[in-house]
This record gives C-alpha cells, sequence and structure tokens, in this order.
C-alpha cells in the first residue's frame, strides 16, 4: 500500500519528535475564562508552536506544543456537533476513567494534585528543549502567547530535568524506544521494528489496519491532530529499594532483581542482550540498546520474563493475545524532583517522579488497552491476575514470576510503587486547527 506523505509543516513537532537528550522541560497548564481570550490564545499559539517540518533543523530538539482538554474545546465554544464527534474517552476525560486506568485507592482522582483532572484544566502547554538557554528562549515564545491576555489564568506549572545518567528515580536508564512513523523521517530506535503507518499516531491517515479512521469533524479541526496522554507518576523509590533488598541476599541480588522486574539493567542495557551481567556500554549505545526482540529466543522470559515491565509495555515480537503493533504508542517520559541518595531505604517526603506522555491516534486501543490489558492485568500472557510488578496497581499482595531452572521463582507481596498524581486526556491540534480555533463565531 502507498504511503500518504505527512503534512508535517501542519503537525505539531510535539507528535512525532522524540524527547531530547538530555533535556529540560516545563508543562504548564491554563483555564480559559473568556471565550474571545481563548480564541486569542489559540490564534497566537498557531505561530508559537513548532511544526514536525524540517527534521534535520539544527532547532529540531526544541519545541513548543499545545493541547486542549475536552473542557477546553468546550470553553471556546466548539459547536455540539464537532465536540460529539471526538473519541469517546476524550469525551469522558482521565479522571472519569479512572477505575478502568487502575487508578484506585491511592491513585484515585480524588487523591490527584490538583487542579490536574479537574473541569479547570483546558491547555496544555509543554515546552521541551536540550538545555536551559534554548528552553528558555522557547518559554518566551510561550508567555508571548498568554503573557497580558486577560481571560486566561495560569493555574499549574511542573518544571521537569534530566538526571545523571539520564535515569529515572527507581534509577534506570529513561527515554530508550520510539517507533518510526511513515512519513516522519524520523528513524525507530529499535532496527528490528518496521515503521509504523501514520493513522496509528497521526488523525486522518490509514492505519496498520489499512483504514482510515473517523475523524473529529470539521476535517480542519480533528486532521493532523493526535490525541496526548499526560500524567503525573509519583515514583516511591524507597519502597522499591525497601522491597529489592528485602527479596535479596547480596547487593548483586538486588540488582538482578531489578533488572528482571524492568527488563533492562539500570544502565539501559536489555536483559534480551546481557541476561546475566550489566553491560553499561551497551547500555548507553543507542544503536544497540533496543536492538533486540523476545520470540525467537526467549519466548519462555529466561532471559527477560514475560511479566517484566518493558516486555509488557512493548512485547515485540512476543506471542501475546492480540496484535502487539496495533497497541504501540509514543512514549515520552520527563523526570521531576532531586535523586533519593544512594543507599537510602526510608522516605524523605520528598516528591519524585516522571512526567509522562502518551501520544497516539486511538486512545482506546493504544494507551487505554495497555494500561487495563497489559500493565494491569495478565492474561494477554497467561499470567492470570498479575500486575506490572513495577508501574501496576499492586496492593500488597502482589506477585512477580521469574523463569529459572529447575524451579520458577515466584515473589510476593508487590505493592504500589508508582501512585498517580493527577492527569489530562487531551487533542494537540494541527496548527490549521489552531488557527480554525481561532475564528471561531459562535
Amino acid at each position: 500500500m502507498p504511503t500518504t506523505a505527512l503534512e508535517l509543516d501542519d503537525i505539531q513537532s510535539g507528535v512525532l519528535r522524540p524527547r531530547p537528550t538530555p533535556y529540560v522541560a516545563t508543562y504548564l497548564l491554563f483555564r480559559i475564562d473568556e471565550r474571545t481570550a481563548g480564541r486569542e490564545l489559540m490564534r497566537r499559539l498557531s505561530s508559537a508552536v513548532s511544526s514536525a517540518a524540517h527534521p534535520e533543523n539544527s532547532n529540531r530538539d526544541t519545541w513548543v506544543s499545545a493541547a486542549l482538554t475536552f473542557q477546553g474545546l468546550k470553553a471556546l465554544g466548539v459547536p455540539q456537533a464537532s465536540l460529539n464527534s471526538f473519541a469517546p474517552q476524550f469525551q469522558e476525560g482521565m479522571a472519569a476513567r479512572a477505575k478502568n486506568l487502575g487508578d484506585t485507592g491511592e491513585s484515585s482522582p480524588e487523591n490527584w494534585e490538583k487542579p490536574l483532572g479537574s473541569p479547570d484544566v483546558h491547555v496544555v502547554l509543554t515546552a521541551l528543549s536540550p538545555n536551559t538557554e534554548h528552553l528558555e528562549s522557547a518559554m518566551e515564545r510561550a508567555r508571548r502567547a498568554y503573557r497580558e491576555l486577560p481571560g486566561i489564568t495560569a493555574i499549574w506549572r511542573q518544571d521537569c530535568h534530566v538526571r545523571p545518567g539520564e535515569r529515572e528515580a527507581f534509577g534506570f536508564r529513561d527515554g530508550i524506544g520510539h517507533p518510526a512513523v511513515e512519513g516522519s523521517g524520523i528513524p525507530s530506535t529499535n532496527p528490528n521494528e518496521r515503521p509504523f503507518e501514520a493513522g496509528e499516531f497521526v488523525l486522518g491517515y490509514p492505519d496498520e489496519m489499512g483504514e482510515t479512521p473517523s475523524i473529529p469533524q470539521p476535517e480542519v479541526l480533528g486532521r493532523n491532530g493526535s490525541y496526548v496522554v499526560f500524567r503525573k507518576l509519583h515514583q516511591r523509590v524507597a519502597a522499591f529499594r525497601q522491597y529489592l533488598k528485602a527479596n535479596s541476599s547480596s547487593l548483586e541480588q538486588e540488582e538482578l532483581l531489578a533488572a528482571k522486574m524492568m527488563g533492562r539493567w539500570r544502565s539501559g542495557a536489555p536483559l534480551a542482550l546481557c541476561p546475566f551481567h550489566d553491560d553499561p556500554e551497551l547500555g548507553a549505545d543507542r544503536t544497540r540498546n533496543n536492538d533486540f526482540l523476545y520470540h525467537e529466543d526467549d519466548s519462555i522470559g529466561f532471559k527477560t520474563p514475560v511479566g517484566s515491565h518493558i516486555r509488557r509495555s512493548n512485547p515485540r515480537d512476543a506471542s501475546v493475545a492480540g496484535v502487539a503493533r496495533l497497541h504501540r504508542m509514543i512514549r515520552r517520559g520527563t523526570a521531576y524532583g532531586p535523586l533519593l541518595p544512594e543507599g537510602i531505604i526510608e522516605d524523605d517526603g520528598v516528591d519524585r517522579g516522571l512526567m509522562f506522555a502518551f501520544v497516539g491516534a486511538h486512545l482506546g486501543r493504544q494507551f487505554e488497552f495497555v494500561q487495563s490489558e497489559w500493565i494491569n492485568s495478565g492474561e494477554f500472557l497467561g499470567l492470570g491476575d498479575l500486575k506490572d510488578p513495577v508501574t501496576g496497581s499492586n496492593d500488597g499482595t502482589g506477585a512477580f514470576s521469574i523463569p529459572q531452572r529447575p524451579i520458577p521463582k515466584r515473589l510476593r507481596n508487590l505493592s504500589r510503587f508508582v501512585v498517580t498524581r493527577g492527569g489530562e486526556y487531551c487533542f494537540m491540534p494541527g496548527l490549521r486547527a489552531l488557527r480554525w480555533l481561532a475564528e471561531l463565531r459562535t
């Protein structure tokens, strides 16, 4: 099937481009108090946000992106017929979908950081750059869009920054995997993974099933847009360290157990390529650290346990219930808060974790499916009700199985190591759509 050319000049850079390495980032939330001010903000943002065109441009890794919640579209006065044409999950919002996502107990919306998940969140601005100087330049473009604009209120901010070794709070190298999208000009980080049809990530194009799904109407509003899931995830680093220590007899065993739960050593080296010991040189090598598959030589999971985090979230070629490619997403994580010092196993009360963004054209069969069926259930893997050992909604009774000969090892009493602090379902419109929103007269 011939590939449809992507209209890169109309697609926001934040849809297709992986986050830079190293990075700094800022997330800003706004409430639209006056409809006319909201439309003027859209007009200004249409000039401030970066397009995905010119992927080889020297400034390609610094961008500002803009997204709207369903409540934000309503605040702008988008006609009801158009509102009804959006995905039902987006219309409901993440807070209303919490039970489906495993956001229960401490992760339930009533415990979220305000104003996340509330009707007040209308616009999400994201600025991302390899360094502070360029981030400040990008932020200045964004400030010009909302500064001195009565009727627009900034209500929340989260600053993020790369940590030493590009590691997230649990100590694992992050930001390794990124799929290729046909027509984007951006290669996959996994040479074994063929590029995806553009319609998996950008609305208005054929997807992996050879279909062009319906998009929000009118076409100028929906085409070249994407759905983006933002989540603030608090990481319980001390609890994670305590669990490793309680289930190991040495530091070496702690590191191996951590790798088995994640599917990678902390350096980023995958168990699929070095199952018995860490290889920091491999972990830091972007040409090799994602170059592997599962099924051919590790179908049982002796190297990478079937229930490990990275194998659940992207089964690659492994035999699972369903077609893995239909559930692929673009994932981006940016870290916030300081690292818990090495060797400390008691909680210091400091908030640390990840701001996660998931990009795709199908909220239901991408983000929600992965979260409910692959992260918080084990049925697709033949693991019954076992959840992801690192990010799953475990409650102290969770278990994790490590295949080994002659007897598999089974760990018990897994608690929740990642707590949802809040999040939003957003629509990231194309640049023409931003201008269309600015010109609404209803």
